[in-house]
């Protein structure tokens, strides 16, 4: 797996390039944002936030655009709103500072896993595909297409970061049933993940906002979430 290592600080990058090049990845280093954006396909993308040139953030916003390699940023900032921030602009997964080598690895091989990156697949040049289930699916006026990744609503194509896509994408393959918070951090974060409570809300938020109409996600309180047809108005014609 070829994993970018986005760090300015050598007495962090070099052992930590040393330790996944033990673990048999392909690393490059580099040390600004501006090396970041210019750096070849990669399938892993290890970001440290606090860069000197671009903040870290907006590079994973500008990287986020461009790609869908999975992101990890690594942080020594304790502030759950930057966290929050990062992740609701595309990052997978969040670690703070300090750490060791062992748990980098376990994130990056739960990230792998649900986001399909694999060795030999440069997920920034084509994509992962994190749900094969159902190639297309439509709902009312909103067209889920899981093979490219793509949301239409009313047949206008709709910007969704990877996993606002995953969450729709789950909530829309039993439309009407009832995911609990669990099942769905579970499902698209992973059973060991440790971010900030906030994430599964903001996510939630974001994708109320981008369908047009809040009450095409339900909240039933103390459960979970659903997916309703009530903000189209619309049958089901899976």
């Amino acid at each position: 797996m070829r994993v970018l290592l986005i760090e300015d600080d050598n007495a962090i990058a070099e052992p930590l390039a040393d330790g996944l090049t033990r673990y048999g990845f392909d690393v490059n280093r580099v040390r600004t944002g501006t090396a970041a954006l210019a750096a070849a396909p990669v399938d892993m993308v290890l970001l440290d936030l606090g860069l000197p040139d671009i903040d870290g953030v907006d590079v994973c916003r500008q990287l986020r655009e461009r790609s869908s390699a999975p992101i990890i940023m690594i942080t020594a900032r304790g502030e759950e709103t930057d966290r929050v921030l990062g992740l609701e602009l595309g990052a997978d997964d969040y670690l703070s500072k300090p750490f060791g080598i062992r748990e980098l690895i376990a994130r990056i091989r739960a990230v792998a896993r649900r986001s399909g990156a694999a060795a030999g697949r440069p997920s920034m040049e084509s994509g992962a595909v994190a749900r094969d289930a159902g190639s297309e699916q439509t709902l009312g006026h909103l067209r889920i297409d899981r093979r490219t990744r793509q949301v239409r609503i009313r047949g206008e194509l709709v910007g969704f970061a990877p996993k606002e896509f995953d969450l729709l994408s789950l909530l829309a393959e039993d439309s009407g049933a009832v995911y609990s918070r669990q099942r769905l951090l579970d499902a698209v974060w992973s059973p060991n993940f440790f971010g900030p409570t906030k994430t599964l809300d903001v996510h939630i938020a974001a994708l109320r906002r981008k369908l047009g109409d809040p009450s095409w996600i339900e909240t039933l309180r103390g459960v979970g979430f659903r997916l309703s047809l009530r903000g189209d108005g619309s049958e089901d014609t899976t």
